[in-house]
């Protein structure tokens, strides 16, 4: 994804007032419309200009975008956010709808599969979305969290400076990642109703599970014996430890299922733990003598179905 430097687009600088981003949005379009420049890349910089004024003219948009900073040195190949570059912003519906498709770099910043963005009746303020990040097991059993937001404010001159507001969140059992937390009359106001907030739930990175849907997925560490004898091992899940059994002669990458004890819903997930045997270090002369006959009166060679 290539990063685009908006402010350079329209040709002001990044200080510039909202009179000042118009005037030049305005001279710029003037300039590249199709219907007065035929150049073959005209069409191209004429929707340059538009996306940018769709981000500049926006104050929401605006803040966020300034939070990335200046665009990065050459030669670091395709350009990602920084991780949390959005981190307490919302978004408003507002911005281009239909078939009408900016650059992936516009797309990834600001639409971010926003999900349900709600109409906007006459008089009624625009929705808003942002994202919430949540433990896995708050899926579980459901919680409560308090959201910080900076909303940002435009000032007489064309400034913007940004306010900050907690808004108190409930988190719903059963919610998955991807989904959306509706918050009725949190999204910007308007001359009548004001708009509602879609919070985008995510799952913060987790060291044992990986969630994929409703279900869990983790990596089962047992030991030689265990994958030879089977037998039962304690698992954790996130819902309470349970008992898992080890079928015999199990293999390092099988997959065991504990069907139910994934995310709650309807239907529940399932939880996947794939196997890996761990082999005991060596470091003790009890420990080499056990390997030595283990190797001695179980001769075993995993390579011969590569030949030679």
């Amino acid at each position: 994804m290539e990063f685009k430097d908006y402010y350079k687009v329209l040709g002001v600088a990044r200080d510039a007032g909202a009179d000042e981003i118009k005037k030049a949005f305005r001279k710029a379009a003037r300039k590249y419309h199709p219907d007065i420049n035929a150049g073959p890349e005209a069409e191209a910089k004429f929707k340059d200009v538009n996306e940018a004024y769709e981000v500049l003219k926006d104050p929401e948009r605006r803040a966020a975008y300034d939070q990335l900073g200046q665009e990065p040195p050459r030669g670091q190949g395709s350009y990602q956010p920084p991780p949390g570059w959005d981190s307490g912003f919302s978004f408003s519906q507002g911005g281009p709808q239909g078939d009408e498709a900016f650059s992936d770099f516009f797309e990834t910043l600001f639409r971010r599969g926003a999900g349900p963005m709600g109409g906007s009746g006459a008089g009624r303020g625009r929705d808003s979305h942002a994202r919430i990040e949540i433990a896995i097991e708050d899926a579980y059993t459901g919680a409560k969290r308090t959201l910080s937001l900076r909303s940002p404010v435009l000032g007489p001159d064309g400034s913007v400076t940004l306010q900050d507001r907690t808004i108190a969140v409930t988190i719903p059992k059963g919610i998955s990642e991807g989904q959306h937390i509706r918050l009725a009359g949190q999204g910007a106001p308007g001359g009548g109703a004001v708009g509602d907030l879609f919070l985008e739930v995510s799952f913060a990175p987790h060291p044992i599970y990986r969630p994929d849907g409703k279900d869990l997925f983790l990596d089962l560490p047992i030991t030689p014996w265990e994958a030879a004898l089977g037998g039962h091992v304690t698992m954790p899940t996130p819902d309470g430890k349970v008992d898992l059994r080890i079928p015999k002669n199990a293999r390092t990458g099988q997959k065991l299922r504990l069907k139910g004890k994934g995310l709650p819903g309807q239907p529940k997930g399932d939880i996947y733990a794939t196997l890996k045997i761990v082999n005991p270090k060596a470091d003790t002369p009890e420990a080499r003598a056990f390997f030595e006959k283990m190797a001695k009166e179980m001769p075993f060679d995993p390579r011969t179905h590569l030949g030679g």
